[in-house]
């Protein structure tokens, strides 16, 4: 398998620590509001590489955190805790904050089919190892307390840069976006691990340590539970592209200073999804989630299919348009194999030719598009029976995950709504078009919305 790595800046292959075995550590939502689309574009593209591990046969163990304290709105070391923020926001406690938005995330997150990794851990969970960190890293003189607070010395680390390419100049302070000065640091680069109640003497959440009663930062969070679950190597960390600076330099930064060794080999990074008005972010106002999709009528796994159409490492825009037409397109899809008998003996020939193809182009750096054209080479196939084609699509579904193969009840309600789309195209086609209205008013009675795009027309179950 072949997998481009950020900290090369190549497409590599994928060689793990331990033969046959992969331990690979995602972030997790920050649990201060509801995920956006953009956010669950990042989960999936982290399902598909685990589910893609496995369908080759490697043994995955995965770790994925939930961050519920210490994450600043700059993303770096000034501003508010974000769970602080949504604490006054809502009048609630940090605690209930952390709960419902967990819970919600993880409700998009099963929509989604994405497989829940083998360890989720909160970061307030592990408050023992991050002590445990920075008083390795203090005894180290790699860290230092300055103002109260403890922070990482990055002059004590050789190659701090090494994830972004040495772009230096383009990640101080004042080049980046809502990152204040702070006069406590040797360095502006330094970052934080511990915060205490000489910063923020209002935060909530507040522990016991030998730097001072506090908090921990964002970056050692993810450190600390990585190393804490899967051991002090790692084969993969993923996360967004956002992610890759202060987060993911300064967790290979202070881990390797930890640890005394290179900590992980690979590092994944998704690209933005983008709307009209550029990169999704909840500062925009109002912003999409899983669950408002939901709440429109559309099936989220037409969203997955949407973004398994595009490479993972390119943008990618949202728009409703797009939307539809992904599950216009995953509709004919499901209805296609709906109709494919299941006749004949297992051809192992076909099935191994056909498979070692979607093989191949997942193993080309998760190359979803053309394993996508794998399976529609296959429908088209004549020479392969029905049998073989239902069994390979349902084999290669556990990686897609858009519910491929749908039970025979829903088909035939589908196919009800379809043989009606299909008559009042015709009456279109015919310049009937009182008869195309009452077609669509017919359906719009029992709660179903037509919706025309350049794939055809579909349609989504709307609230009445």
């Amino acid at each position: 398998m072949k997998i481009y790595n950020t900290l090369t800046r190549k497409v590599e292959d994928f060689i793990p620590l331990e033969e046959g075995k992969v331990k690979m550590y995602t972030c997790g939502p920050t649990v201060y509001h509801y995920a956006h689309i953009g956010n669950m574009r990042n989960y999936i593209g982290h399902d598909i590489l685990d589910r893609t591990l496995r369908y080759i046969g490697f043994d995955v163990t995965r770790a994925m955190n939930i961050t519920d304290v210490g994450h600043l709105t700059s993303d770096s070391d000034s501003g508010e805790d974000k769970m602080e923020v949504a604490r006054k926001r809502e009048n609630k406690t940090a605690m209930e904050i952390a709960k419902f938005y967990t819970d919600a995330f993880f409700e998009d997150f099963d929509a989604l089919n994405c497989k829940r990794p083998e360890i989720v851990s909160p970061a307030t969970a592990n408050i023992d190892m991050y002590i445990k960190m920075i008083e390795n890293l203090m005894e180290k003189d790699i860290a230092y307390q300055s103002g109260g607070n403890i922070y990482f010395d990055i002059s004590k680390v050789k190659d701090y840069y090494c994830l972004t390419n040495h772009q230096e100049d383009k990640m101080v302070v004042g080049a980046r976006e809502g990152v204040d000065y702070d006069d406590n640091k040797r360095n502006q680069a330094d970052f934080a691990l511990w915060f205490t109640t000489s910063k923020f003497e209002n935060h909530e959440l507040l522990w016991d340590s030998p730097f001072g009663k506090g908090y921990p930062g964002w970056h050692i969070e993810c450190s600390g539970i990585s190393i804490k679950y899967l051991g002090e190597h790692l084969d993969i960390h993923g996360g967004g592209v956002d992610n890759i600076f202060p987060h993911h330099t300064n967790e290979i930064a202070q881990s390797e200073a930890y640890l005394g060794h290179k900590w992980c080999n690979y590092w994944f990074h998704n690209e933005h999804l983008l709307d009209e008005s550029g990169k999704m972010s909840k500062s925009n106002g109002e912003f999409l989630t899983i669950s408002l999709i939901k709440q429109k009528g559309y099936d989220p796994l037409s969203f997955r299919f949407m973004c398994l159409n595009s490479h993972y490492r390119k943008q990618l825009v949202f728009s409703f348009e797009a939307l539809n037409q992904a599950e216009a397109t995953l509709k004919k899809l499901r209805n296609r194999i709906s109709s494919i008998k299941d006749e004949g003996d297992l051809d192992e020939g076909a099935f191994a030719s056909y498979n070692d193809k979607f093989i191949r182009e997942l193993s080309n750096d998760l190359n979803t598009a053309n394993a996508l054209s794998v399976l529609y080479e296959l429908l088209k196939d004549e020479q392969v029976n029905g049998h073989t084609k239902l069994d390979l699509i349902q084999k290669i579904d556990k990686v897609f995950e858009v519910g491929l193969i749908v039970p025979e009840e829903k088909i035939d309600d589908d196919k009800e709504i379809l043989a009606l789309i299909e008559k009042r195209n015709n009456a279109k086609k015919n310049k009937d078009f009182e008869l195309a209205d009452s077609i669509r008013n017919e359906l719009l009675n029992k709660g179903i919305e037509l919706i025309d795009t350049r794939e055809g027309t579909t349609y989504r179950i709307i609230n009445n």
